[in-house]
């Protein structure tokens, strides 16, 4: 597998350690400027910027995914070290989210970094004379593609809070907007990204891509995550449309997607969500309600290990099961998967009262993990539940549960742990940004 090196052209000096959407500039620190890439850039320059930005989107990837595992009641992260992932994340008695805190600041600040790196991208692209009108486009798609993922991560945290969409000119930011208007920004920069890929021509090499690293390939990739966000604005009929043009497959293998991966290279990263079998002080386990609520002869338990002991802290958690997600350093951290695909089709088809092609899509799901057909009542509400339990347990540790719980007002459907924790429904705006 093709490595991707660490490369710091923008994620850290073209874009100057952005610590809000684009605020702060340390300068140069003798590194390639900006203004070095907007001027007749060549092909090899403008490659670099997209490895940079590829790598960039694995910074900070495991503070997401704890973020929405914790809040979720997917895990929880012991830390010796930091006590705020079982107090501040979990609600615990008088504890509340604080936008000073690493667990919005740092996610928020490695997006923005990201967007920052492909609106330098688009720029460069359109601004040389070095490369095609179609090579141009593959650069100027995939950048969009990508800014529109890491704006809706952002959006994922904050919810009504909303983001900063508009952060192209640092001197002049764009106000926050809305989660609505947050979604719709972003599935106009997911259609201008495939109007972009339409045609081109695709010179840059990709590490997590696979076969989805043509423009033919970018385009499905781009529509599955446009899917995503219909089922998100509650446009059932468009998810279909889009999953159609993306890399959906009701009988394909679950695992084909795009991926951020890892490496042991010089000037590469580890997977930073891996924590190993049975360690002490510093782990990820699984919340008890995981195996408490999964079904009989259901292989995704496989996910959640039994320990060798009980993990527990003072603070009257315990669990004896390890998150067991990413079984290695090196394992790759689904961007989106075709099982993911083929729960957007089942929830959209539920939606518009498709019943048995959504049950037809639940039961490839039900099949593939060790359980037999659905056999329960085939009204909306009923497939909602089923829905969501294979959500729950085909997407553990992705990036979805506390997401999906909020979608379908389910958060008080979340265990509480403790007689004064609390479920938050939104991350604040980091202090930056208020």
């Amino acid at each position: 597998m093709k490595k991707i090196f660490n490369i710091q052209i923008l994620a850290f000096l073209i874009c100057a350690s952005l610590f809000t959407a684009c605020k702060k500039d340390y300068g140069n620190l003798n590194g390639p400027t900006v203004e070095a890439y907007q001027s007749n850039a060549t092909a090899a320059e403008l490659n670099n910027l997209v490895s940079g930005t590829e790598s960039g989107m694995r910074n900070s990837i495991a503070f997401y995914l704890d973020d929405i595992g914790t809040i979720g009641r997917e895990l929880y992260h012991f830390s010796n070290s930091e006590p705020r992932y079982v107090t501040d994340l979990l609600g615990a008695s008088s504890a509340t989210l604080s936008g000073s805190n690493f667990y919005i600041t740092t996610p928020w600040a490695s997006r923005y970094r990201v967007i920052k790196n492909c609106n330098v991208l688009i720029d460069a692209a359109n601004n040389t004379t070095l490369v095609t009108d179609a090579q141009k486009k593959g650069y100027t798609g995939f950048a969009k593609t990508i800014e529109a993922y890491q704006l809706l991560m952002n959006l994922n945290l904050t919810d009504s809070n909303g983001i900063r969409v508009d952060v192209s000119n640092p001197d002049n930011l764009g106000p926050i907007v809305d989660y609505n208007a947050g979604l719709i920004a972003i599935a106009s920069l997911l259609d201008e990204g495939e109007s972009d890929l339409n045609g081109a021509d695709v010179i840059f090499p990709l590490a997590g891509f696979a076969q989805f690293s043509d423009a033919a390939g970018l385009i499905k990739f781009n529509r599955a995550l446009a899917a995503r966000v219909d089922v998100y604005e509650q446009k059932w009929s468009d998810a279909l449309t889009a999953l159609n043009e993306s890399f959906f497959d009701l009988n394909g293998d679950f695992t084909t997607g795009v991926y951020h991966v890892f490496g042991t290279g010089s000037g590469d990263q580890l997977n930073p969500a891996f924590i190993p079998q049975n360690q002490n002080g510093e782990v990820r386990v699984a919340h008890p309600s995981y195996a408490e609520d999964i079904k009989n002869g259901d292989d995704r338990i496989n996910k959640a290990t039994l320990r060798n002991s009980t993990a527990s802290i003072p603070a009257g958690l315990s669990s004896n099961r390890d998150v067991w997600v990413y079984t290695s350093s090196t394992a790759p951290i689904p961007i989106i998967r075709n099982e993911e695909l083929i729960l957007i089709y089942a929830e959209a088809n539920i939606q518009l009262n498709n019943f048995d092609d959504a049950i037809t899509a639940l039961n490839v799901i039900r099949n593939k993990h060790g359980l037999g057909d659905y056999s329960g009542a085939q009204t909306q509400s009923a497939l909602i539940d089923e829905m969501l339990y294979e959500r729950r347990y085909s997407l553990y540790f992705e990036g979805h549960r506390w997401i999906d719980m909020r979608r379908y007002n389910r958060l008080d459907q979340l265990p509480l742990d403790r007689p004064d924790d609390n479920v938050w429904s939104e991350f604040p705006l980091p202090v930056t940004e208020q």
